[in-house]
């Protein structure tokens, strides 16, 4: 789905002011929630290798699954075994937990899922991240684990919180779904452990714990041939630029930042191509990774696939590290 132009635009506002009573009843739900897993009533489910939640307070694309892999990229690198637990949005619901493979069908298990099981980790897949996090314990060499979104799922006990902010988008029109963008209210960054702003400040976190993100591209991988190219050889050129994303308007700047003159082909979030979706036969077609994994099985010489660098405050990478060695000595101490 898109979000709707409404949450965004205050000029809309006698759209989303009809939705205002439901806005109420979402919030304290969740709220409601929140409190009673707090509470223990229900339990939430511990495994024994730390977990680390990267998630929002807002529906849409905030940059998570980019942090995701930036940080499992980090933390393989630093000597931990990470693996991922995913809801597998964009796939068919797996009440049965399922390990991801870079060769699974997205439309099964999820695009984000087969992407980051490209990038060799072990991903599991499930509606309840508990059960999938139970079979990553089961069937891979993990010491830790990390969830590509659920912030608001709490049957699965977290060590570690990050929220992930939109620097673009903010917080909308500042109300809970249905009238806006919000799963929960702003206050709900207070409790997160690490507060990351992709792209500009929004102003008002002031926390003490927030770190910036950056994303930018840079080269263009063609998915046929495996040659990589710089994203300025496309310069002054007419591409076709394909994305299903939360906010494929994104994808389009960066493409003109660097020069290229993009035809937008804009679906919904998640969208499960079919190659007549992309029948063009006079320009190169540019997509992101995310798209990539979709439309790998009938990619041509002319599809090329645009992988998102993440940039990130040194800040953040201390702040992680002294929080999972904390929540690893926890683990591990003698019971």
């Amino acid at each position: 789905m898109r979000t709707p132009a409404f949450w965004h635009d205050n000029n809309r506002a006698i759209l989303w002011r009809a939705l205002i009573p439901f806005s109420w009843i979402f919030c304290a739900t969740a709220r409601i929630r929140r409190t009673l897993y707090t509470i223990g009533a229900p339990p939430s489910r511990a495994v024994a290798a730390p977990v680390i939640i990267i998630g929002n307070i807002t529906a849409g694309g905030g940059g998570k699954t980019p942090l995701v892999k930036w940080t499992a990229d980090f933390l393989r690198e630093r000597g931990y075994k990470p693996g991922v637990v995913s809801r597998g949005y964009g796939g068919r619901r797996q009440k049965t937990p399922r390990m991801a493979a870079a060769n699974s069908d997205p439309a099964a298990v999820g695009d984000e899922a087969v992407l980051l099981a490209a990038a060799g980790y072990p991903v599991a897949v499930a509606t309840k991240r508990a059960d999938a996090a139970d079979m990553l314990m089961d069937r891979a060499d993990v010491n830790v684990i990390i969830a590509d979104d659920g912030l608001q799922h709490y049957a699965l006990r977290r060590d570690i919180e990050i929220a992930v902010i939109n620097g673009e988008q903010g917080f909308g029109n500042g109300h809970c779904m249905p009238a806006g963008p919000l799963r929960e209210k702003p206050a709900r960054l207070k409790e997160a452990d690490i507060v990351v702003i992709n792209g500009r400040d929004p102003g008002g976190l002031h926390m003490g714990k927030t770190h910036a993100m950056k994303t930018n591209i840079a080269t263009a991988i063609n998915m046929k041939t495996g040659a990589t190219k710089p994203i300025t050889d496309f310069a002054d050129k007419p591409i076709h630029a394909v994305a299903a994303i939360a906010h494929p308007r994104r994808f389009f700047a960066a493409l003109e930042q660097h020069g290229a003159k993009p035809i937008p082909h804009a679906f919904p979030d998640h969208y499960q191509y079919r190659p007549t979706d992309l029948a063009f036969a006079d320009h190169p077609i540019l997509m992101t990774d995310k798209d990539a994994v979709k439309c790998a099985p009938f990619a041509t010489a002319q599809f090329w696939r645009v992988p998102l660098n993440v940039e990130i405050e040194e800040s953040f990478r201390v702040r992680l590290l002294e929080l999972l060695r904390a929540a690893t000595s926890k683990k591990t101490k003698p019971r």
